[in-house]
């Protein structure tokens, strides 16, 4: 069994497929050799990675729950997005370290939504739940309790390892994302959101711009200079 990790955290594990049984080996009974498990090559990647890398052990060392909190912190310190007394939707939040940041930053009502469970957070309203299902937008702007001023999106598609496609399917994340937020925002709100190297397509940048005052893409220094991803950050909602 395999382990991969992305930049926000996330942990998801891969189980072998193999015919020869439930667990990938052989039912040789009472002879059977127990065999000493040990980590695929991309494991053994992640944790070399892991290790070496600083932001991880900033994270560690100033209780974040991943290293992608400094992405957004870098973010704010350059755009200038997160308010106090602000209300914000996280769409894409586990594990939690950006919830982590707008609650530092005095957010007065927060929101998050994963398809992954996140650890219970003091100040934070979490969804278990797909942002697609039915009825999901109305509960989360009932539990915000007016529109937010900050709609954020952290969500990435599985990589496939095929680059164009693993494009196309984080940019239509990003496009629900920014359906969401052209939806919902209050005017004079900001909207943030991860896409793949090759920015966004036109068509979510020509849909940004018709709806916000600025629209900018930039790569936090924090985000590995090997990942494709970017952010868009849209500012101003004309409402």
């Amino acid at each position: 069994m395999s382990v991969e990790e992305d930049d926000k955290g996330r942990r998801r594990w891969k189980a072998p497929i193999d015919a020869r049984g439930p667990a990938g080996g052989r039912l040789m009974g009472k002879k059977e050799k127990v065999r000493k498990k040990t980590l695929s090559k991309s494991s053994r990647e992640w944790v070399d990675r892991q290790l070496r890398d600083p932001y991880v052990m900033r994270a560690q060392e100033e209780g974040y729950r991943a290293r992608a909190a400094f992405k957004l912190k870098e973010i704010d310190e350059k755009f200038k997005i997160l308010k106090r007394g602000a209300r914000v939707v996280d769409l894409g939040s586990a594990p939690g370290g950006w919830l982590q940041v707008v609650v530092e930053k005095g957010a007065s009502k927060v929101v998050g939504i994963d398809l992954l469970p996140i650890d219970v957070m003091a100040n934070v309203t979490i969804f278990e739940a797909d942002i697609a299902e039915p009825g999901m937008t109305d509960k989360l702007i009932a539990a915000l309790g007016e529109k937010p001023t900050l709609v954020l999106s952290d969500m990435a598609a599985n990589t496939v390892g095929h680059k164009s496609t693993d494009h196309v399917r984080t940019v239509g994340l990003a496009e629900i994302a920014a359906e969401f937020a052209i939806a919902n925002l209050a005017k004079g709100g900001n909207f943030v959101t991860k896409v793949f190297q090759g920015g966004a397509q036109k068509s979510l940048l020509d849909l940004l711009k018709a709806n916000f005052e600025d629209v900018r893409h930039w790569k936090p220094p924090s985000s590995r200079a090997e990942s494709p991803e970017t952010f868009v950050i849209a500012r101003t909602f004309k409402g």
